[in-house]
């Protein structure tokens, strides 16, 4: 019977102990699209730079894809400047150590050579953590129909 206890309070330790990582991976990785929104906003250039892998793809919805240089330049020399990025849902999935895939609907005002955009997308985006700290891989949007919610 003592064996038989030992079993399911090792048992419960270890679940609880999976559960108390998976939570403190999820925040940290949630603070880093945090803080990736708030230098992306501000047009950081030190920030942006801190958060974005150096393998950075990002994939807007109009099919243009930047590298992390490109990106960064973009936003900093004001050619695209972000007003606003609301989330209306973000989940994260880890399918693999070190890699999280966040999935989410958001809204984003812009303002770049083409005009002021406010427009709702579908986003997934890859996140990838690199020596210890959660970085900005790859991101692909898809905007979504006038009065989507």
């Amino acid at each position: 019977m003592r064996n038989w206890m030992s079993v399911v309070w090792v048992a419960a330790f270890v679940t609880i102990s999976i559960r108390a990582a998976e939570e403190a991976e999820l925040a940290a990785v949630k603070a880093a699209d945090d803080e990736r929104v708030a230098a992306t906003l501000a047009a950081d250039k030190g920030r942006l730079e801190a958060v974005f892998s150096d393998e950075l793809r990002y994939a807007h919805s109009s099919g243009n894809v930047d590298t992390k240089a490109s990106y960064v330049e973009s936003m900093t020399s004001g050619k695209l400047k972000y007003q606003a990025i609301e989330y209306k849902e973000r989940n994260f999935t880890f399918p693999e150590r070190h890699i999280a895939l966040m999935t989410a609907r958001v809204r984003m005002k812009t303002t770049s050579g083409t005009g002021e955009t406010d427009s709702l997308f579908s986003v997934l985006a890859v996140w990838r953590e690199e020596k210890g700290k959660w970085r900005f891989l790859a991101w692909q949007s898809c905007k979504l129909a006038a009065g989507a919610q």
